[in-house]
């Protein structure tokens, strides 16, 4: 194998690491983001929990008020009975007084059952409480932990990123820009391996010679589906000769987005 084509390998290895890297922050950083919005949620349901029991509260006394204006009445009509002259305004006024005592109950009623559920609003609110404040406790020691974890990606991540611009600086200028567009263009990933006559990075068959050229590693050869650099490593497990020759024009039909090798090299 070639010595650039190795350098082009070793690359692509460190630029995969800073790859994994680079998702394994953002991993533990959403990961805390996520559970730092779950307890705010839940501080917020206890907050709100609150909130519905001092409202039940201000009802309550709503309420409270109706039922004893409504025992003010009776008394009022109580009163009127004794000063009353006909019948009519007699059975007038028992009426107001039963329906005075209608409503008496039913504020009772009322009262009770709100009463209850404010009871429940402020039990629901603690019972939220009391589980957010441990979980805030749990978020604190994972924040620590996230932390320390995050830094020694990143000091990782500093030694990679290194040693990838320098062995970036020793492939010649137009090898190196050439890779770097692939690397963008085929989403991180420009150098794969060929294996059992397949390119790994689209999957196509690649042409026989070409295969046999990426065999013997001397020079660098490039898919001719995704224009991504191949090279092959032996496989205990691929057979001496896999790929069999097929109708020129059944090979590599490409998609109207994809660049040509030439199209590539024409960039640089």
């Amino acid at each position: 194998m070639s010595e650039e084509l190795s350098r082009l390998i070793a690359l692509q290895e460190l630029d995969s690491e800073l790859a994994g890297l680079g998702r394994d922050t953002e991993g533990i950083r959403q990961a805390q983001a996520d559970r730092e919005k779950a307890v705010a949620n839940r501080e917020a349901q206890a907050g709100s929990c609150r909130a519905k029991a001092v409202d039940l509260e201000q009802s309550r006394e709503t309420i409270k008020a109706a039922g004893e204006e409504a025992a003010e009445r009776i008394k009022e009509r109580q009163v009127k009975m004794m000063q009353v002259q006909t019948s009519r305004e007699h059975q007038a006024l028992l009426k107001e007084i039963e329906d005075a005592k209608r409503q008496i109950k039913d504020t009772e009623e009322q009262l009770l059952q709100v009463m209850e559920d404010a009871e429940a609003e402020l039990k629901k609110a603690e019972e939220l409480e009391k589980l957010s404040k441990g979980e805030r406790k749990l978020l604190a020691e994972e924040a620590t932990k996230a932390t320390a974890a995050v830094r020694q990606i990143e000091a990782r991540r500093t030694e990679v990123l290194a040693s990838r611009n320098q062995l970036a600086l020793a492939l010649p200028e137009a090898q190196r820009k050439r890779y770097e567009k692939l690397l963008i263009k085929r989403k991180g990933l420009a150098v794969v391996r060929v294996s059992g006559g397949v390119c790994q990075g689209c999957f196509m068959t690649v042409p026989p010679q070409l295969f046999n050229q990426a065999r013997k590693g001397g020079e660098i050869c490039a898919c001719p589906a995704c224009q991504r650099i191949i090279f092959y490593i032996a496989d205990e497990n691929e057979p001496v000769q896999t790929v069999r020759p097929r109708p020129e024009e059944d090979l590599y039909e490409e998609a109207d987005d994809e660049e040509s090798e030439d199209d590539l090299l024409n960039d640089e």
